[in-house]
Protein backbone atom coordinates (compact mmCIF):
# COMPACT_ATOMS: atom_id res chain seq x y z
CA UNK A 1 0.00 0.00 0.00
CA UNK A 2 1.31 3.77 -0.97
CA UNK A 3 0.63 6.14 1.66
CA UNK A 4 0.45 9.45 0.34
CA UNK A 5 0.88 12.09 3.30
CA UNK A 6 0.24 16.30 2.38
CA UNK A 7 1.08 18.46 4.88
CA UNK A 8 4.14 16.52 5.85
CA UNK A 9 5.81 19.34 7.75
CA UNK A 10 2.46 20.56 9.77
CA UNK A 11 0.89 19.86 13.32
CA UNK A 12 -0.40 17.11 12.24
CA UNK A 13 1.87 15.81 9.47
CA UNK A 14 5.00 15.95 11.52
CA UNK A 15 3.36 13.91 14.24
CA UNK A 16 2.39 11.28 11.78
CA UNK A 17 5.83 11.10 10.93
CA UNK A 18 6.79 10.63 14.35
CA UNK A 19 4.60 7.78 14.53
CA UNK A 20 6.42 4.61 13.25
CA UNK A 21 3.08 2.69 13.36
CA UNK A 22 2.38 4.55 9.83
CA UNK A 23 5.12 3.32 7.95
CA UNK A 24 4.02 -0.04 9.13
CA UNK A 25 1.06 -0.33 6.74
CA UNK A 26 2.87 0.63 3.56
CA UNK A 27 5.41 3.35 1.57
CA UNK A 28 5.13 6.36 2.96
CA UNK A 29 5.82 9.52 0.83
CA UNK A 30 5.65 12.34 1.93
CA UNK A 31 4.87 15.55 0.53
CA UNK A 32 5.01 19.77 1.48
CA UNK A 33 4.17 22.85 -0.23
CA UNK A 34 8.62 23.22 -1.53
CA UNK A 35 9.29 19.30 -0.71
CA UNK A 36 11.34 20.03 1.72
CA UNK A 37 10.86 17.88 5.40
CA UNK A 38 11.14 19.26 8.31
CA UNK A 39 12.24 15.64 9.85
CA UNK A 40 15.30 16.42 7.25
CA UNK A 41 15.14 15.36 3.74
CA UNK A 42 13.08 16.25 0.47
CA UNK A 43 9.77 14.75 -0.24
CA UNK A 44 7.32 15.31 -2.90
CA UNK A 45 6.17 19.21 -3.92
CA UNK A 46 2.43 19.44 -3.25
CA UNK A 47 1.37 23.12 -3.42
CA UNK A 48 -2.42 23.23 -2.13
CA UNK A 49 -2.43 27.00 -3.21
CA UNK A 50 -1.97 25.98 -6.63
CA UNK A 51 -4.55 22.98 -7.21
CA UNK A 52 -4.00 22.82 -10.40
CA UNK A 53 -0.69 21.23 -9.97
CA UNK A 54 -1.55 18.17 -7.90
CA UNK A 55 -2.54 15.89 -10.74
CA UNK A 56 0.89 15.66 -11.57
CA UNK A 57 2.01 14.69 -8.41
CA UNK A 58 -1.06 12.39 -7.95
CA UNK A 59 0.10 10.71 -11.13
CA UNK A 60 3.68 10.48 -10.40
CA UNK A 61 3.38 8.83 -6.73
CA UNK A 62 -0.19 6.24 -7.92
CA UNK A 63 -1.38 6.98 -4.07
CA UNK A 64 -3.76 3.75 -2.55
CA UNK A 65 -4.50 6.09 0.16
CA UNK A 66 -4.03 10.58 0.00
CA UNK A 67 -3.69 11.63 3.87
CA UNK A 68 -4.47 15.15 3.66
CA UNK A 69 -2.87 16.58 6.68
CA UNK A 70 -2.98 20.26 4.58
CA UNK A 71 -4.70 22.92 5.36
CA UNK A 72 -4.93 26.82 5.35
CA UNK A 73 -5.36 26.60 9.30
CA UNK A 74 -5.27 31.02 9.84
CA UNK A 75 -8.40 31.62 11.17
CA UNK A 76 -8.20 35.62 11.17
CA UNK A 77 -6.26 36.11 8.41
CA UNK A 78 -8.96 34.22 6.27
CA UNK A 79 -10.85 37.03 6.47
CA UNK A 80 -9.06 38.95 4.55
CA UNK A 81 -7.31 35.71 2.56
CA UNK A 82 -10.82 33.71 2.03
CA UNK A 83 -10.09 33.18 -2.14
CA UNK A 84 -6.53 31.78 -0.86
CA UNK A 85 -8.20 29.70 2.16
CA UNK A 86 -10.62 28.54 -0.78
CA UNK A 87 -8.37 27.11 -2.89
CA UNK A 88 -6.80 25.69 -0.67
CA UNK A 89 -9.17 24.05 1.72
CA UNK A 90 -11.81 24.02 -0.78
CA UNK A 91 -11.15 23.55 -4.40
CA UNK A 92 -7.88 21.44 -3.75
CA UNK A 93 -9.85 18.84 -2.16
CA UNK A 94 -12.10 18.71 -4.93
CA UNK A 95 -8.92 17.87 -7.06
CA UNK A 96 -7.83 15.60 -4.71
CA UNK A 97 -11.18 13.68 -4.61
CA UNK A 98 -11.75 13.29 -8.53
CA UNK A 99 -8.33 12.17 -8.87
CA UNK A 100 -9.02 10.02 -6.17
CA UNK A 101 -12.39 8.49 -7.86
CA UNK A 102 -10.50 7.86 -11.25
CA UNK A 103 -7.20 5.69 -9.59
CA UNK A 104 -10.01 3.67 -6.61
CA UNK A 105 -7.96 5.65 -3.96
CA UNK A 106 -9.19 6.29 -0.25
CA UNK A 107 -9.10 9.82 1.16
CA UNK A 108 -8.36 10.25 4.61
CA UNK A 109 -9.44 14.35 4.96
CA UNK A 110 -9.36 16.74 8.28
CA UNK A 111 -12.29 19.16 8.86
CA UNK A 112 -13.36 21.28 11.44
CA UNK A 113 -15.58 22.52 14.01
CA UNK A 114 -15.73 26.14 12.61
CA UNK A 115 -18.71 24.74 10.21
CA UNK A 116 -21.25 25.05 12.60
CA UNK A 117 -21.92 27.94 14.11
CA UNK A 118 -21.74 26.80 17.57
CA UNK A 119 -24.95 27.94 18.79
CA UNK A 120 -26.32 24.38 19.96
CA UNK A 121 -26.48 23.31 23.17
CA UNK A 122 -25.49 19.60 23.14
CA UNK A 123 -22.53 18.09 21.21
CA UNK A 124 -23.30 17.87 17.34
CA UNK A 125 -23.85 15.14 15.27
CA UNK A 126 -21.88 14.60 12.11
CA UNK A 127 -25.06 15.21 10.52
CA UNK A 128 -26.45 18.73 11.85
CA UNK A 129 -26.77 21.55 9.95
CA UNK A 130 -23.68 23.56 9.29
CA UNK A 131 -23.77 27.27 9.18
CA UNK A 132 -19.93 28.78 9.52
CA UNK A 133 -19.58 32.12 11.12
CA UNK A 134 -16.49 32.88 8.75
CA UNK A 135 -14.05 32.63 5.78
CA UNK A 136 -12.11 29.71 7.63
CA UNK A 137 -15.29 27.44 8.21
CA UNK A 138 -16.95 28.41 4.64
CA UNK A 139 -13.66 26.90 3.22
CA UNK A 140 -13.74 24.03 5.22
CA UNK A 141 -16.91 23.44 4.44
CA UNK A 142 -16.27 23.44 0.69
CA UNK A 143 -13.88 21.15 0.99
CA UNK A 144 -15.96 18.67 2.54
CA UNK A 145 -18.45 19.38 -0.08
CA UNK A 146 -15.98 18.95 -2.96
CA UNK A 147 -14.50 15.53 -1.47
CA UNK A 148 -18.42 14.77 -1.19
CA UNK A 149 -19.00 15.42 -4.32
CA UNK A 150 -16.09 13.99 -5.72
CA UNK A 151 -17.19 10.25 -5.50
CA UNK A 152 -14.09 8.68 -4.20
CA UNK A 153 -14.01 6.85 -1.15
CA UNK A 154 -13.48 9.32 1.72
CA UNK A 155 -13.67 9.66 5.16
CA UNK A 156 -13.63 12.79 6.49
CA UNK A 157 -12.47 13.33 10.19
CA UNK A 158 -13.95 16.58 11.93
CA UNK A 159 -11.22 17.56 14.56
CA UNK A 160 -10.96 20.52 17.12
CA UNK A 161 -9.40 22.65 19.60
CA UNK A 162 -6.12 20.95 18.13
CA UNK A 163 -2.43 20.99 19.65
CA UNK A 164 0.77 18.91 20.22
CA UNK A 165 4.49 19.47 21.98
CA UNK A 166 5.51 21.13 18.95
CA UNK A 167 4.20 23.76 16.19
CA UNK A 168 1.90 26.88 16.82
CA UNK A 169 -1.04 26.03 18.84
CA UNK A 170 -2.85 27.46 21.92
CA UNK A 171 -0.71 25.23 24.73
CA UNK A 172 2.79 26.15 23.64
CA UNK A 173 1.59 30.12 23.29
CA UNK A 174 0.10 29.75 26.82
CA UNK A 175 3.46 28.01 27.73
CA UNK A 176 5.45 30.95 26.13
CA UNK A 177 2.76 33.80 27.52
CA UNK A 178 3.05 31.64 31.04
CA UNK A 179 6.82 31.82 31.47
CA UNK A 180 7.08 35.88 30.80
CA UNK A 181 3.85 37.10 32.63
CA UNK A 182 2.03 36.53 36.36
CA UNK A 183 -0.99 37.20 35.18
CA UNK A 184 -2.99 35.65 32.07
CA UNK A 185 -6.60 37.05 30.74
CA UNK A 186 -8.62 33.88 28.94
CA UNK A 187 -11.58 33.97 27.04
CA UNK A 188 -14.21 31.31 29.31
CA UNK A 189 -17.20 31.77 27.28
CA UNK A 190 -16.26 29.31 24.28
CA UNK A 191 -16.57 25.72 25.18
CA UNK A 192 -14.54 22.34 23.15
CA UNK A 193 -12.32 19.36 23.79
CA UNK A 194 -9.32 20.02 23.50
CA UNK A 195 -7.74 17.26 20.63
CA UNK A 196 -3.46 16.40 20.49
CA UNK A 197 -2.49 15.30 17.66
CA UNK A 198 -1.24 12.01 18.83
CA UNK A 199 -4.89 11.14 19.61
CA UNK A 200 -5.84 11.91 15.91
CA UNK A 201 -3.17 10.03 14.38
CA UNK A 202 -3.84 6.68 16.18
CA UNK A 203 -7.21 7.54 15.61
CA UNK A 204 -6.95 7.77 12.12
CA UNK A 205 -4.77 4.45 11.89
CA UNK A 206 -7.31 2.89 13.70
CA UNK A 207 -9.82 3.70 10.88
CA UNK A 208 -7.50 3.12 8.16
CA UNK A 209 -7.67 -0.54 9.46
CA UNK A 210 -10.93 -1.10 9.64
CA UNK A 211 -11.30 0.42 6.07
CA UNK A 212 -8.83 -2.22 4.65
CA UNK A 213 -10.95 -4.84 6.93
CA UNK A 214 -13.90 -4.21 5.46
CA UNK A 215 -15.91 -5.48 2.51
CA UNK A 216 -17.75 -3.36 0.18
CA UNK A 217 -21.10 -3.01 2.00
CA UNK A 218 -19.52 -1.75 5.12
CA UNK A 219 -16.99 0.20 3.12
CA UNK A 220 -20.55 1.87 2.27
CA UNK A 221 -21.00 2.43 5.64
CA UNK A 222 -17.86 3.90 7.00
CA UNK A 223 -17.68 6.43 3.88
CA UNK A 224 -18.25 10.23 4.81
CA UNK A 225 -17.95 12.70 7.79
CA UNK A 226 -17.21 10.97 11.78
CA UNK A 227 -15.86 13.46 14.72
CA UNK A 228 -12.58 12.43 15.76
CA UNK A 229 -11.69 14.85 18.70
CA UNK A 230 -11.22 13.89 22.95
CA UNK A 231 -14.05 13.40 24.85
CA UNK A 232 -15.12 15.56 27.74
CA UNK A 233 -15.21 19.38 27.18
CA UNK A 234 -13.84 22.81 28.83
CA UNK A 235 -13.29 26.15 28.05
CA UNK A 236 -10.24 27.84 26.48
CA UNK A 237 -10.15 29.39 30.51
CA UNK A 238 -10.42 26.18 31.61
CA UNK A 239 -7.63 24.68 29.09
CA UNK A 240 -5.26 26.40 30.20
CA UNK A 241 -5.56 26.33 34.17
CA UNK A 242 -5.17 22.88 33.42
CA UNK A 243 -2.29 23.37 31.50
CA UNK A 244 -0.24 25.32 33.63
CA UNK A 245 -1.53 22.84 36.76
CA UNK A 246 0.49 20.01 35.09
CA UNK A 247 3.60 22.40 33.55
CA UNK A 248 4.30 23.46 37.32
CA UNK A 249 3.90 20.01 38.73
CA UNK A 250 6.24 18.78 35.69
CA UNK A 251 8.88 21.36 35.88
CA UNK A 252 7.79 22.64 32.37
CA UNK A 253 7.28 25.86 34.06
CA UNK A 254 8.61 27.49 37.19
CA UNK A 255 5.25 28.46 38.56
CA UNK A 256 1.74 29.16 37.43
CA UNK A 257 0.53 32.49 36.75
CA UNK A 258 -3.16 33.38 37.69
CA UNK A 259 -5.52 33.25 35.09
CA UNK A 260 -8.80 35.40 35.19
CA UNK A 261 -11.56 34.20 32.96
CA UNK A 262 -12.90 36.93 30.58
CA UNK A 263 -15.43 36.87 27.83
CA UNK A 264 -15.40 36.84 23.84
CA UNK A 265 -16.09 40.36 23.79
CA UNK A 266 -13.22 41.32 25.75
CA UNK A 267 -10.97 39.25 23.34
CA UNK A 268 -12.30 40.83 19.95
CA UNK A 269 -10.83 38.83 16.82
CA UNK A 270 -11.24 39.20 13.48
CA UNK A 271 -12.68 36.03 12.44
CA UNK A 272 -15.50 35.23 14.68
CA UNK A 273 -14.82 31.71 16.76
CA UNK A 274 -17.86 29.49 17.75
CA UNK A 275 -18.92 29.44 21.34
CA UNK A 276 -19.86 25.91 21.40
CA UNK A 277 -17.24 23.55 19.44
CA UNK A 278 -18.35 20.00 21.17
CA UNK A 279 -18.46 17.23 18.71
CA UNK A 280 -20.60 14.22 19.32
CA UNK A 281 -17.58 11.56 19.25
CA UNK A 282 -19.82 8.17 19.92
CA UNK A 283 -20.27 7.49 16.49
CA UNK A 284 -16.44 7.59 15.69
CA UNK A 285 -15.43 4.98 18.67
CA UNK A 286 -18.61 2.60 17.75
CA UNK A 287 -17.73 2.43 13.98
CA UNK A 288 -14.20 2.00 14.48
CA UNK A 289 -13.83 0.78 17.62
CA UNK A 290 -11.39 2.91 18.53
CA UNK A 291 -11.98 4.59 22.30
CA UNK A 292 -11.16 8.95 22.25
CA UNK A 293 -10.69 9.36 25.67
CA UNK A 294 -11.04 12.42 28.09
CA UNK A 295 -8.94 15.38 26.83
CA UNK A 296 -6.92 15.12 30.10
CA UNK A 297 -5.36 12.32 29.33
CA UNK A 298 -3.66 13.93 26.10
CA UNK A 299 -2.60 16.60 28.01
CA UNK A 300 -1.22 14.44 30.33
CA UNK A 301 1.17 12.38 27.70
CA UNK A 302 2.07 16.07 25.79
CA UNK A 303 3.39 17.55 28.73
CA UNK A 304 5.49 14.49 29.56
CA UNK A 305 6.87 15.17 26.10
CA UNK A 306 7.67 18.39 27.41
CA UNK A 307 8.69 17.67 30.34
CA UNK A 308 12.93 18.12 31.20
CA UNK A 309 14.20 14.72 32.13
CA UNK A 310 14.07 13.56 35.69
CA UNK A 311 10.22 14.58 36.10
Amino acid sequence: MRILLLGANGQLGRTFLDHARLAARGEVISASRDGVLAHGGHGEIADLSIPESLPAVLDRVRPDVIVNAAAYTAVDRAEQEEALATRVNGEAVGVIGNWAATHGALVIHYSTDYVFNGESAQPYAVDAATGPLGAYGRSKLAGERALHASGADHLILRTAWVYAAHGQNFLRTMLRLGAERDELRVVADQHGAPTDTRLIVNASLAALDRWQQSGAAQRRQLRGVHHLVASGATSWHGFASAIFEQAAASGVLARAPRIIPIGSADYPTPAVRPAWSLLDNTGFQQQFGFPLPDWRQGLLEVMRQLAPSGH
